[in-house]
């Protein structure tokens, strides 16, 4: 029974004119975000370039600075603003706002353990959670990563805790790639071995100091072939991978080798 009327202690009687004006400050808020948010698509709508974006960015600010406003105001007609009062109150705002963050603090930390251990660095490409791209910028709480769709893609520290990181490169500059080649069984397999080294070899993206692998596995429906070699550059990685697949297809297709058909299911690697 203490406690409860410690707590009833913390509010104000809400009588009919404190409901008035908090119905007043919520219709007040509503409204100005309703109008800050069209008037402010309106403007960034007759810009343009970075001037458009700019104005855009402003409007989740504009917003939350309403509500920090109005949240101001509703507090001392719910609660009696005395120096306890206001203690208990920040207590538990701290407490809420430390539970709701626990997350980005743990991606802080996880960014100074990432700055230790370097899992990776600016020019790595990485592939994190089904996202590859190359690494453009190691900020203290998450990473930037570029795909190659051009898309960027902001990752938290935190993923290290508990995600593979697959880095392709390391912080060097030789990147293998892989290009695929499934074909019938019926072939010459050391003409078509040699037929995609030789591929390999005249490709303008090689690297002529790092090796050539050609490798094959058997399966029901035919033989899967695999080009391993690395481009000069990470960067050439998908032009590079795109020239060894289209002409070692046209090597092969002239040797006479035919593709492969699956069959009903069973998957092929």
């Amino acid at each position: 029974m203490d406690n409860a009327d410690d707590y009833s202690q913390l509010f104000n009687k809400l009588d009919t004119a404190a409901l008035v004006e908090l119905a007043l400050l919520a219709a007040g808020a509503i409204l100005l975000i309703v109008v800050s948010q069209k008037g402010l698509n309106w403007a960034a709508n007759r810009l343009h370039g970075q001037h458009r974006f700019r104005v855009f960015a402003l409007v989740p600010l504009v917003r939350l600075a309403i509500l920090i406003v109005a949240i101001s105001m509703a507090v001392p007609i719910v609660i009696d603003p005395s120096l306890q009062n206001m203690i208990a109150l920040l207590g538990a705002v701290g407490l809420a706002i430390g539970f709701a963050l626990k997350d980005y603090v743990s991606s802080l930390i996880a960014g100074v353990v990432a700055a230790v251990e370097m899992p990776y660095r600016p020019g790595d490409w990485v592939e994190i959670e089904g996202v590859y791209g190359e690494v453009t910028h190691v900020g203290m709480r998450t990473i930037e990563v570029v795909t190659p769709d051009d898309n960027l893609v902001s990752i938290p520290h935190l993923k290290i805790w508990n995600a593979p990181i697959s880095n392709a490169n390391n912080g060097g500059d030789s990147l293998q790639c892989v290009a695929d080649f499934y074909l019938h069984p019926d072939h010459d397999a050391a003409r078509v071995e040699e037929a995609l080294r030789d591929v390999a070899l005249t490709s303008p993206y090689l690297k002529f100091d790092r090796p050539i692998a050609v490798v094959a596995k058997e399966h029901p429906w035919g033989t899967h072939y695999k080009i391993r070699a690395y481009p000069v550059d990470p960067r050439q990685q998908f032009r590079f991978v795109t020239d060894l697949t289209l002409r070692g297809r046209d090597e092969v297709g002239r040797l006479g080798a035919r593709p492969a058909q699956a069959l009903a299911g069973v998957e092929g690697g």
